[in-house]
């Protein structure tokens, strides 16, 4: 496994099951065209580039460069490390006949070839630290952001604190708290939030 700092943003579930089993790091699938409407998704991954950067890592496709360049006109460049797969022609094998453009896409390319794009784009593992407590649903109850009678208010402070947006369930909360702090780091950021 390569531990990576920077969320790595993919086209949809089979690249992000794929990448899941070479790489340990947030993975966010884009749902293909589906970014273009989705703000909050939009949002998020403008989040995690603030924080850390992001890796944009498409298929080779041109509706892969459409993608790729959405996000490269919606978040800062600086914060962007672009990884491409060569073109490699052939069909995945879920599906039964090959995409419009015959290649491969990031789902269907040999592990040994995202991680050579990988290293040609110049990402870096991060050291192995003893991994951070994750954030959990009995975190946000313990801590009094969902189910006590003052619980609404705190949790619109939490959103509020973090620029999230206000109809996020708790399940979606856990996961989006997972990707852009941590369990202690919480804690901390609890005493500044109004």
């Amino acid at each position: 496994m390569i531990k990576l700092k920077q969320a790595v943003i993919v086209e949809g579930k089979y690249d992000k099951i794929k990448l899941s089993q070479i790489i340990d790091a947030p993975i966010i699938q884009t749902d293909g065209f589906g970014i273009f409407k989705d703000k909050e998704l939009q949002r998020l991954i403008r989040m995690l580039a603030e924080k850390d950067g992001i890796i944009v890592l498409t298929d080779s496709d041109s509706a892969g460069f459409v993608i790729r360049n959405f996000i490269g006109s919606t978040v800062d460049s600086s914060k962007i490390t672009n990884v491409y797969i060569p073109d490699i022609f052939g069909k995945e094998r879920r599906k039964t006949e090959a995409s419009k453009e015959g290649k491969l896409g990031v789902e269907g390319v040999p592990d040994s070839v995202i991680i050579e794009a990988l290293e040609r784009a110049g990402v870096t593992c991060e050291k192995s630290e003893s991994p951070a407590r994750p954030i959990t649903k009995q975190d946000l109850y313990e801590l009094g952001f969902s189910g006590r009678q003052d619980s609404a208010a705190k949790r619109q402070s939490l959103l509020k604190f973090y620029n999230l947006p206000s109809r996020l369930t708790t399940n979606s909360l856990v996961k989006v708290l997972n990707l852009i702090t941590t369990y202690d780091r919480l804690i901390d950021d609890m005493k500044n939030m109004d």
